[in-house]
């Protein structure tokens, strides 16, 4: 019995494991910002993704390596103010988020923008 026990241990400690990874990922990681700028700079191997307010230049780093295979040379982030909006008499703000920029190394590529 203590045999099957600890598989069972081993397999739910590689599935936390595995989740760790992506969980992190997706907690800096908002989603892709796709533009025809964002299009230009894939030329140039930089890659623009919309990311947490909370997150910082190493988080992002780590969670595009980690969730994309790839090696990332540098990181740079912009932080886009909310902006005033009126729609009749109601006034209201868009909301504000962070962008970042990331150069990967020669040779690499997403995926995930080929196809679009």
């Amino acid at each position: 019995m203590a045999v099957v026990e600890t598989k069972k241990e081993e397999k739910k400690e590689k599935k936390t494991q595995e989740l760790g990874k992506s969980d992190f990922a997706y907690r800096f990681l908002i989603e892709p910002w796709i533009t025809e700028k964002s299009h230009q700079n894939m030329v140039q191997n930089k890659y623009v993704f919309k990311t947490n307010p909370e997150s910082n230049k190493k988080n992002i780093k780590k969670a595009v390596e980690d969730l994309y295979k790839v090696t990332v040379i540098s990181v740079h982030v912009v932080n886009i103010h909310p902006k005033k909006r009126i729609y009749g008499r109601t006034k209201g703000f868009k909301s504000g988020y962070k962008k970042a920029i990331v150069t990967l190394k020669e040779g690499d590529k997403i995926q995930l923008f080929e196809g679009v």
